[in-house]
């Protein structure tokens, strides 16, 4: 979101793509995507044989760009997701391993009195609580992360959108006039 910001500022104030890239940070998506578009409109004119046209060509690199980013930005969303779904079975099982070691010892007991029953019982309840303290921030986390992925995702596009459209036309338009 910051890059997209700092790509709003700087980037359309440039006189060409070139220059606007070079004004956005070194590991800015913006950045890429415009070095790309470049060097995609740069490797088209030095084809001998052009299979493509310049507009396909470009839209293909860029497509490329958008897909590199895309992968960037999933990096560690499986993990995420994976620990918020197997959390609250970590905890059920503890609760289900504390709860046989309680019927154990009250079987070695010989008696069933409230005093055995409830500190173990409960001892192994915090497991099912843990897992659960574990696993509600982490689907909150992955929710939040993808609906950021996703607006993320289409300010890049539109970027690239523009990329394209300013060097097919040679010229050097905002992607707000879009």
């Amino acid at each position: 979101m910051k890059d997209h910001r700092e790509a709003d500022a700087k980037f359309w104030k440039a006189k060409n793509v070139h220059d606007g890239a070079a004004s956005l940070r070194e590991d800015s998506a913006f950045r890429f995507m415009a070095e790309e578009g470049a060097i995609a409109v740069k490797d088209h004119s030095a084809m001998p044989k052009r299979e493509l046209d310049l507009n396909t060509w470009l839209a293909m690199s860029l497509d490329r760009a958008i897909d590199v980013i895309n992968n960037r930005l999933q990096t560690g969303l499986a993990f995420l997701a994976t620990v918020g779904s197997t959390a609250p079975f970590v905890g059920l099982f503890g609760t289900v391993w504390g709860i046989y070691h309680a019927l154990t010892a009250i079987g070695i007991a010989g008696q069933a009195s409230i005093d055995k029953v409830a500190g173990p019982v409960g001892e192994a309840l915090i497991m099912t609580a843990l897992g659960l303290a574990v696993a509600v921030p982490a689907v909150f986390g992955y929710n939040w992360l993808v609906r950021r992925n996703r607006v993320a995702m289409e300010q890049v596009r539109r970027f690239g959108s523009a990329v394209q459209m300013t060097l097919l036309g040679g010229g050097h338009t905002p992607h707000k006039a879009l």
